[in-house]
């Protein structure tokens, strides 16, 4: 019989899990519930008193490894917490958060409890055998996972399952002790670029990591249409940057790219001097899951079919109503300049805010 393991772990201010770890959460119950399976989640906080309390409801077993050493991430306690976790669970299969903190010491826990592992999984379910599934080749080739080896380690990828969202309610966590390596690291604070950043009325003053908010419910995508001719006869690359910098500073939007928009550096053309290939979307770029997108001045279909197949809700702003962009790919799609019409959105966000 299949015992499932759920191991989650709080954010950086360790007062409450990450989204990733809740929508693992809501996997694990899931698939325990097709299974039958007894369920079981592992903490790893500073203090799992204060977290526990959110998936209290699940009905599942509560472990936590806690302690002032596990407030920050770390390789060395965060290994040790997690094989100590397995080891007292037992479980045939783990489920864990594709996140920055589990990503770099799952493989090795597996390795230490004699376990496998599979990476970025997009869903798991039970049928005559567990199934799991993940995107290959830039997201165009979608593979089911099947593994007669136990304990099977699975990485899912966030904004795939609905985060759990139970009352918080009294929870009894069994604490685990770990007996910890000689530490060589010590974690004196966290340094981030701000999120609401607008630079400094200078558009190259803005860095590329200030723009790209993987939390962001909008993703803004720009293309080369920005720094084209525009009905004049002339190109406004200086206009286009304060149009798309004043939007995401009133949206707090995260921003994307076409390729064909990031190459332009190199082609000695006008660049928006903000855009690297880090925020470019697309068959040779990242596949971001906001819940919303709104596409500007792209005229080509693969940074939308491919880069944007996640994206819940696609809109589209484009003067050729005959693009492939446009027929059948956006759910919404404006015949309009987009410069106007992110003037005229910029002035009712900013009236909005005031």
């Amino acid at each position: 019989m299949e015992t499932i393991l759920v191991l989650v772990h709080a954010d950086d201010s360790g007062a409450a899990l990450t989204k990733a770890s809740l929508e693992t959460v809501t996997a694990g119950i899931d698939l325990a519930a097709q299974l039958v399976a007894s369920l079981t989640i592992g903490i790893v906080s500073a203090d799992a008193n204060a977290v526990a309390a959110a998936v209290a409801s699940a009905g599942a077993r509560l472990l936590a490894v806690s302690g002032h050493d596990f407030l920050q991430p770390r390789y060395s306690t965060d290994a040790a917490a997690c094989e100590a976790l397995c080891r007292a669970a037992n479980p045939s299969i783990v489920l864990a958060p594709q996140s920055a903190r589990f990503a770099r010491v799952a493989a090795a826990v597996a390795f230490r409890v004699g376990g496998f592992i599979d990476t970025h999984i997009a869903s798991v379910s039970a049928g005559p055998s567990i199934e799991a599934t993940r995107w290959f080749y830039r997201q165009r080739v979608e593979a089911t996972i099947t593994r007669d080896g136990r304990p099977w380690f699975l990485l899912l990828d966030p904004g795939i399952h609905n985060a759990f969202a139970g009352e918080p309610a009294p929870a009894s966590v069994e604490q685990i002790t770990v007996d910890l390596p000689q530490l060589r690291t010590t974690v004196l604070g966290i340094r981030a670029p701000k999120q609401n950043a607008h630079g400094n009325g200078d558009a190259s003053s803005l860095h590329t990591w200030e723009t790209i908010r993987p939390e962001a419910n909008l993703l803004f995508v720009a293309g080369a249409g920005w720094t084209k001719k525009q009905p004049d006869g002339q190109t406004h690359t200086s206009e286009a940057a304060d149009l798309i910098l004043g939007f995401l500073h009133a949206s707090s939007a995260s921003l994307g790219s076409s390729k064909s928009l990031v190459d332009q550096g190199g082609d000695g053309q006008p660049v928006l001097p903000f855009l690297t290939h880090m925020n470019q979307i697309g068959q040779t770029g990242a596949t971001p899951r906001h819940a919303k997108g709104l596409s500007t001045c792209c005229h080509g279909e693969e940074p939308h079919v491919v880069g944007w197949r996640f994206i819940a809700d696609r809109r589209a702003i484009s003067l050729d109503p005959n693009c492939g962009w446009t027929r059948g790919k956006a759910d919404v799609v404006y015949i309009a300049n987009a410069f106007e019409v992110m003037a005229e959105l910029n002035k009712q966000l900013e009236a909005a805010k005031t």
